[in-house]
């Protein structure tokens, strides 16, 4: 079986890329080449532009793919340049969307493949939508053989599931835990979230690969634990060792005084949403995938593998001094009332 994987060295594809290898799969990578030492042995570089569609042919020109999964597909041209690419050269395209592209704000917080796709809030997830429609029409017209995967929130070893941080990521944040300074949390922190370790992840995907039942149908991959986001920020403190400060903040807030993080996309159109997700539907066609590494193993995996590798502790002064002019505010509005 040939499997290409466009990207497949990121949070959720490169546990994708090892499993497969692991499985027997001939993997193919479309990337352009930057981590590659990480790779595991086998694998097969193919080192180009993925919009160089004339580059891209001349070098797949000869291969037949049982699969082509793309990880970094984010607006309709690239969804339309894959079709281009790919039509009668693989017998599955695997698209992964988001599921944040579900509607917002949410009207029942038990979540399905059939619930409505909406996200007013979300730029992304409205382009997700655009490319899931664009997909399902090739689909419906021709027979493109697509498969739609929602991942909810998915992490790995070098990064965090947190509600709240800069654009640099989540070290400052666990910095501010080690410093015992305040966190902020959206909201109230009771809301209902979903995170996956990318090896859980990679089993639920790499089961809907050459799957024939998967043509033509959308599948949510996530862990079957729920947790609130004061249990993830908890778990996370729990993790390093420290005591958790904890400081609440109403989303709309912190979307008005957080624009230039996206809060308003990242938790309004996403993160502040109570939302449970129902596997039924791909436990169905890959009964083995269950939730092996639950949050509390997962966490500390992650905030090990982070204090042993000092490039991902990637400080952020200006995220820093962001929350603390919140905080601040909030403590003075308090005191003048």
């Amino acid at each position: 079986m040939k499997a290409l994987l466009i990207g497949g060295t990121g949070q959720i594809s490169m546990a994708i890329t090892k499993k497969l290898v692991k499985d027997g799969w001939e993997v193919y990578l479309l990337n352009r080449g930057n981590r590659s030492a990480e790779l595991p042995e086998g694998v097969h570089s193919i080192v180009a532009d993925i919009n160089d569609e004339a580059a891209v042919l001349e070098k797949t020109k000869d291969i037949m793919f049982d699969s082509v999964c793309e990880f970094i597909g984010f607006v309709p041209s690239q969804a339309e340049r894959d079709w281009r690419l790919f039509r009668g050269k693989t017998r599955q395209y695997i698209y992964i969307s988001s599921a944040s592209a579900y509607h917002k704000p949410v009207g029942d917080f038990m979540i399905t493949e059939g619930t409505a796709l909406a996200n007013p809030y979300w730029e992304y997830s409205r382009n997700k939508i655009a490319c899931e429609d664009f997909l399902m029409g090739k689909f419906r017209e021709e027979g493109f053989p697509v498969t739609i995967v929602r991942p909810s929130h998915t992490y790995d070893e070098r990064n965090l599931p947190l509600g709240v941080h800069g654009a640099k990521g989540p070290w400052q944040v666990l910095k501010r835990m080690m410093e015992g300074k305040p966190v902020i949390i959206q909201g109230d922190g009771t809301s209902l979230w979903t995170v996956t370790f990318n090896k859980d992840f990679a089993v639920g995907f790499t089961g809907l690969m050459g799957n024939v039942h998967a043509i033509g149908e959308a599948f949510q991959i996530t862990s079957d634990e729920t947790l609130t986001w004061n249990q993830i920020y908890q778990t996370v403190a729990d993790a390093l060792g420290v005591k958790l400060n904890a400081y609440h903040v109403a989303s709309d807030f912190l979307a008005e005084t957080g624009k230039q993080y996206d809060f308003n996309g990242a938790l309004l159109g996403d993160k502040s949403n109570c939302v449970v997700f129902d596997n039924t539907k791909l436990k169905r066609l890959v009964p083995q995938m269950t939730t092996t590494i639950p949050f509390h193993e997962g966490a500390r995996i992650s905030i090990n593998h982070i204090l042993n590798h000092p490039e991902l502790q990637v400080e952020d002064p200006e995220f820093d001094a962001w929350s603390d002019r919140v905080i601040a505010a909030l403590e003075e509005a308090k005191a003048r009332i």
